[in-house]
């Protein structure tokens, strides 16, 4: 298959091309803005035509969450216009589409794993763009996978963990938010997973993935300042009020990922272990 990838230099874009080598019976068109402007319909028709392109992973889109709350009309484009062009593309093609969604379309209320048809609610510009990119590309691309996701890392680009490191080398104390819920997701593992699902076929639908295991900011904190051996820095829990952004964050968003593993039959790497992973790498 052809198969096209946008947002290539971001954090599960690398992680992608980095597995494209095991899987070399597939033609990879690895792009990103440079190459392709996915907020542009034509550019990605005459794209996905020259190329006879099969299928997109999309791991393009707007993530500054507290940005796009200032920034909502670039946001909407990329985050929910763009992914609708592409879907349209494809459908029109009879070809697949997988998108790469987010915790935040739910407002976090919940005290109990977030599963696929739970209502959704979301209380950011961010999380309202991504859930109506989300509802186009359903609309528009049959074969299409929605894979909602969380607290993503790598040892690419700019995340948690790596600040996270810099701040403990640099500081002799932290407050890190103790009263947000969630699990980390390390994008290789993602990218394994969506490998995955492209090499047994997609299964349309919306799946949720993300590492095993429940976790806080305070507590993911500690555990990476424990693993890449700093123990100078103090980091004390603050409370969510204490720490006021300009976006909404959900205050519980562990996802259930039954669906994910039940349809492709694969083993998802609890958060410490990738963590270490991760970690060892940078």
């Amino acid at each position: 298959m052809n198969i096209l990838i946008t947002g290539c230099n971001g954090q599960l874009g690398n992680e992608m091309q980095l597995l494209e080598k095991e899987y070399s019976q597939h033609q990879w068109f690895n792009t990103d803005v440079a190459e392709l402007d996915i907020t542009n319909q034509d550019a990605i028709e005459l794209f996905v035509t020259e190329n006879k392109i099969d299928g997109i992973v999309n791991c393009a889109a707007y993530t500054a969450v507290d940005k796009a709350e200032d920034n909502e009309e670039l946001c909407t484009k990329l985050n929910a216009e763009a992914p609708a062009y592409l879907a349209h593309v494809m459908g029109q093609r009879g070809g697949w589409m997988i998108q790469i969604s987010t915790d935040y379309v739910f407002d976090g209320t919940k005290h109990t794993p977030y599963v696929e048809d739970d209502d959704t609610c979301p209380n950011s510009v961010y999380g309202r763009t991504k859930l109506v990119g989300e509802l186009n590309v359903q609309k528009l691309c049959e074969h299409s996978m929605i894979i909602r996701t969380a607290w993503l890392y790598s040892t690419f680009g700019n995340n948690f963990v790596k600040t996270m490191i810099r701040l403990g080398k640099e500081k002799p104390e932290l407050g890190v938010i103790f009263d947000q819920i969630g699990t980390p997701t390390y994008a290789r593992d993602l990218a394994v997973a969506i490998m995955t699902a492209i090499d047994k076929g997609i299964v349309p639908g919306v799946y949720h993935f993300s590492n095993e295991g429940v976790i806080s900011w305070y507590d993911f904190t500690k555990a990476i300042h424990r693993i890449a051996g700093i123990t100078a820095c103090h980091v004390r829990p603050l409370h969510t009020a204490e720490y006021p952004t300009p976006a909404n964050r959900p205050h519980y968003s562990v996802l259930d990922k039954t669906k994910i593993k039940q349809t492709y039959g694969i083993e998802i790497p609890y958060w410490e272990e990738s963590l270490k992973d991760c970690i060892e790498k940078l």
